[in-house]
């Protein structure tokens, strides 16, 4: 849908440039019978830039297009009214770019929860950062097979980990029964005594663009669903989703931050060479959860009891065994982490264990700094 929109744009734009072709002579223009004179062909030309520059910045920079998107529709429906008997058809261009320039403000502004999402990245970026390396000493509290993991993800000898950014793809859906919905993401994580967890969820329903916004700061922990950026589907905070949450953070840093897991706040119980169990405090909240790893050292699952699940209109929770089985490590500079996973429920029949989310890691970065 985009590309088609963008592609509309550009079409617009060009069409634009032979109003100001005709007012300054450069072509012959049968098919324009009103006279255009040269100051409504300035009109003409800088409508159509501006159009051609919104559809660039659609896609370059979709943060702000919306804004230039606006000020084309004002210039170009002026120089389309000026020839209207011409142009009038142009108005048409101009709706679908009034449609696109509204909801772009509403997704992109200042009130939508990617701004929301932003500002709250700039404000954890601006804490300041953990000093010092993992080394072998930090390993000797663990047990066996997690320290063993440490190692094999090229954790020891790196810097502690401060925060780390990533973004991935997917697919999600509300239950066993649901339709999948493909989505994309960008989460920011600031370990340490006050861990933070920021993430942000572009995903499509039915065709239509679906704004999901999770923040876990704190100690407590809200989430935000909006159909068409405008329209409030979910709006979910309290106790049950603070612990949720909680059990969410301890698996990222088991999965994405593995230097994490010398932190002292971590309570370790071992329990064979392949597994080990967790216990993590935040708050009111303390959760926990039991590790288990292949014979190359890698984590391949990691299961808690303490995660509730939000019913699918957000209203309600319940306690229910969650899963996340991971594969397919790949190094990140000198890190080494999984970059396939699902998460999973186990729920009680007829629904029964099934997989709501699937997701792809494309990029992580760790100790970002504030820009």
């Amino acid at each position: 849908m985009r590309w088609l929109f963008f592609a509309v744009l550009v079409v617009h734009g060009l069409i634009h440039v032979m109003g100001f072709a005709k007012a300054f002579r450069l072509a012959e223009l049968p098919q324009l019978t009103t006279p255009i004179g040269r100051g409504m062909g300035l009109v003409w030309l800088v409508g159509g830039l501006a159009t051609l520059t919104a559809a660039a910045m659609l896609v370059l920079a979709p943060r702000w297009w919306w804004v230039l998107g606006a000020a084309a529709l004002v210039l170009s429906q002026i120089a389309i009214v000026a020839s209207w008997d011409d142009a009038r058809f142009g108005t048409f261009a101009n709706a679908l770019l009034l449609v696109g320039a509204v909801y772009g403000g509403f997704s992109q502004g200042p009130t939508s929860l990617r701004a929301e999402y932003a500002a709250r990245v700039a404000t954890e970026l601006a804490r300041p950062a953990t000093e010092g390396l993992v080394t072998e000493a930090d390993l000797a509290r663990l047990p066996e097979p997690v320290a063993r993991y440490v190692r094999v993800t090229g954790s020891v000898g790196q810097p502690r980990v401060s925060n780390f950014r990533a973004t991935m793809r997917g697919r999600i859906r509300a239950s066993a029964s649901a339709a999948w919905m493909e989505f994309t993401s960008e989460q920011l994580n600031r370990l340490g005594p006050e861990p933070s967890r920021l993430f942000f969820l572009d995903a499509t329903m039915k065709h239509l663009p679906v704004d999901v916004l999770h923040l876990y700061v704190g100690r407590s922990a809200t989430m935000r669903v909006r159909l068409l950026s405008v329209l409030q589907l979910v709006e979910a905070h309290g106790p049950e989703l603070d612990q949720a949450e909680t059990v969410t953070l301890l698996n990222d840093l088991c999965i994405f931050a593995p230097a994490a897991l010398v932190d002292p706040a971590l309570r370790w119980e071992p329990v064979d060479a392949a597994r080990a169990r967790v216990r993590f405090t935040n708050g009111r909240h303390t959760v926990g959860a039991e590790l288990v790893f292949d014979e190359a050292g890698q984590l391949v699952d990691f299961v808690s009891d303490d995660r509730y699940r939000a019913s699918e209109d957000g209203e309600g929770f319940a306690l229910q065994r969650w899963s996340t089985p991971i594969s397919a490590y790949r190094d990140f500079g000198a890190r080494r982490i999984a970059t396939r996973g699902e998460a999973r429920y186990h729920a009680p029949a007829p629904e029964g264990e099934f997989a709501y989310l699937e997701l792809e890691v494309l990029d992580i970065a760790y100790n970002v700094a504030a820009r």
